[in-house]
């Protein structure tokens, strides 16, 4: 009997620990265990002297050389001392592993394990720590590009949109929403986006990609998302996730400067910057939800209808925050 065509499939646990154990410097004591799925999978290895977190990347969702891009954006940001989770070479020097799942070839790279805990409620220190952290990375990517997605109208907005109408009727009163504010989004940067510094930006820097430690600080990981844009970009969607956070606490405005004015400290954001943020962040609001349709096999729980006035709802009250 034939196998049936899968278009993703979570690979054994059991299996990948035993793979990393013959491919790298672990004791045989070495387990794995899935920590999470979504466009990556996600694996925590523990041997008895370290922790590792291996990543597998989804069937055709990077090429190798925009993970080895990535890599190597990680290993030079190690060299200028910003703390970053890092790609481990193999027993044969090599970063990239290529297995073969039953959906055709994944590749898979284990990265050091960020030490600490991820902190959705953070305090005005916390925030002022991200802050430096962010300024430091972005200065030591300026005007630096990569080799991957660059973030600009097209792949911001326009193609999100189209990836949105797939899933969404356009008729939606939420889909002539994302039209209003696209049109709007782009009139807004037309006549500043060439005065906008441009770094090698993360994307996707919320409480959930990063590690606090008391003794180590804070470590950025996960930069699947990694690109060259805007270093607002960055500075706009970590506002805009802490605003969702601290939405009617009354704490919002005051962590927020903590982190802006500690950003400032390194990188001092310019008055276009600053009075960009609201729809930087809503930019890049789009730009995930065209993400999930686009990959609606690991959303398909909650991409309906009400998911997108949820979502979208979430978008106008960021917006009406900051009077936009």
């Amino acid at each position: 009997m034939s196998i049936f065509p899968v278009s993703t499939s979570t690979l054994s646990a059991e299996a990948l620990g035993v793979f990393v154990q013959q491919k790298y410097v672990l004791d045989t004591a070495t387990s794995c265990t899935l920590l999470k799925t979504g466009i990556n999978h996600t694996y925590l290895v523990v041997d008895e002297k370290a922790k590792y977190v291996l990543r597998v990347y989804y069937h055709a969702w990077r090429s190798r050389e925009e993970i080895q891009e990535e890599l190597a954006l990680l290993l030079m940001l190690k060299e200028k001392g910003v703390a970053v989770s890092v790609p481990i070479s193999s027993n044969d020097s090599v970063f990239i592993q290529t297995l073969q799942a039953p959906e055709g070839e994944r590749y898979a790279v284990l990265f050091s394990f960020a030490e600490g805990e991820k902190v959705r409620f953070m305090n005005g220190e916390i925030c002022t720590d991200i802050g430096s952290y962010m300024a430091t990375m972005h200065q030591a990517t300026k005007d630096r590009s990569i080799k991957r997605e660059q973030y600009t109208f097209e792949t911001l907005l326009t193609l999100p949109y189209q990836h949105a109408t797939t899933v969404f009727s356009e008729e939606q009163e939420e889909m002539k929403y994302l039209r209003q504010l696209i049109g709007e989004i782009q009139r807004l940067f037309v006549d500043k986006e060439a005065r906008l510094p441009k770094a090698i930006v993360h994307l996707d820097l919320w409480y959930d990609n990063m590690s606090v430690s008391k003794e180590k600080g804070i470590t950025f990981f996960d930069f699947d998302f990694c690109g060259t844009g805007w270093m607002l970009l960055d500075v706009a969607y970590f506002a805009m996730q802490l605003f969702h956070v601290e939405v009617g606490t009354g704490n919002y405005e005051l962590k927020l400067k903590s982190f802006l004015d500690a950003y400032g400290e390194i990188r001092p954001l310019t008055a276009n910057e600053r009075e960009l943020i609201p729809h930087a962040g809503a930019a890049i609001w789009i730009f995930y939800l065209g993400v999930q349709c686009q990959r609606f096999d690991w959303t398909n729980l909650f991409l309906s209808e009400n998911y997108l006035k949820m979502y979208i709802s979430k978008l106008k009250a960021w917006l009406a925050f900051h009077e936009k």
